[in-house]
């Protein structure tokens, strides 16, 4: 069963200027897709369409078999959305703004019940936040700003989780933590996870299915083998690209290349 569709989706802002063009994507459960492109391509905007935070100018949009609602809370309880950019939470810890996570199953007075208490404990540990639960987030670095917002995500315990760029302030160990908790997460929940990334790298070593955009337009969604050839990876990032495969696990890897040029670019003799 697909997690999610998106079913001829377009986005068009300013009377004119599509930022999606006519998407056909789908997620499964227990599935990471992750989505590439080079910048304005789309990918926060479809990531915005999936969340319901953008309503399409046209298409639909289905999750878990039903046409995604404006009902926020309704929303809020199926999709979890790690953002670009957090600003920190004046006056609140990290562990209140993790609890924030699960303000869709709490009623007006928001007081926590004891599930509540265990997923916001489940999402601290997973997130490695332990030493730092109790202190202000105002205090926190970027990267560690940025775990407890995955952290907060993960408290929902949403079948969705969307990423936005969720490792852009991670240093190399945290990124690739947060990459391995998310994978585990996708397996061990069962979740439908996007992911939208910048590293080549990372989408080959944990992605199950891949999402190419250029300009707006799907340039194609399937595997990595499918999908990351060094032609359409060309073709996308307009860019030369060496493509190889580790003879260690099979995966596939890739190195930008210098753009060759003689001893005098600006032509300086």
């Amino acid at each position: 069963m697909n997690a999610f569709e998106l079913r001829g989706v377009s986005v068009i802002y300013g009377g004119h200027h599509r930022a999606l063009d006519n998407i056909d994507l789908h997620v499964r459960k227990g599935e990471i897709c992750a989505v590439l492109g080079p910048n304005g391509a789309g990918k926060s905007t479809l990531v915005k369409v999936v969340s319901g935070a953008l309503v399409p100018n046209q298409g639909s949009v289905f999750v878990l078999g039903e046409q995604l609602t404006r009902d926020r809370r309704d929303s809020a309880r199926k999709i979890a959305v790690v953002p670009q950019a957090t600003e920190a939470a004046l006056g609140f810890t990290v562990r209140e703004v993790v609890m924030m996570g699960r303000a869709p199953y709490q009623g007006a007075w928001m007081r926590a019940s004891e599930r509540d208490e265990q997923a916001v404990a489940r999402a601290i540990t997973a997130c490695e936040l332990q030493p730092l639960a109790d202190r202000l987030v105002t205090a926190l670095s970027g990267g560690e700003l940025q775990r407890v917002t995955i952290a907060r995500a993960l408290a929902q315990e949403a079948p969705i989780l969307l990423l936005d760029e969720a490792n852009a302030h991670l240093d190399v160990r945290h990124s690739i933590a947060v990459n391995e908790l998310v994978r585990r997460e996708v397996q061990e929940r069962e979740l439908a996870c996007v992911m939208v990334l910048h590293d080549l790298n990372a989408a080959a070593q944990y992605a199950d299915r891949i999402a190419l955009l250029k300009a707006g337009r799907l340039v194609a969604h399937g595997t990595i083998e499918e999908v990351m050839t060094y032609r359409r990876l060309k073709e996308v990032f307009e860019t030369e690209l060496y493509v190889g495969v580790n003879e260690l696990d099979n995966a596939r890897y890739f190195l930008p290349v210098r753009p060759q040029v003689g001893p005098f670019p600006h032509g300086d003799r």
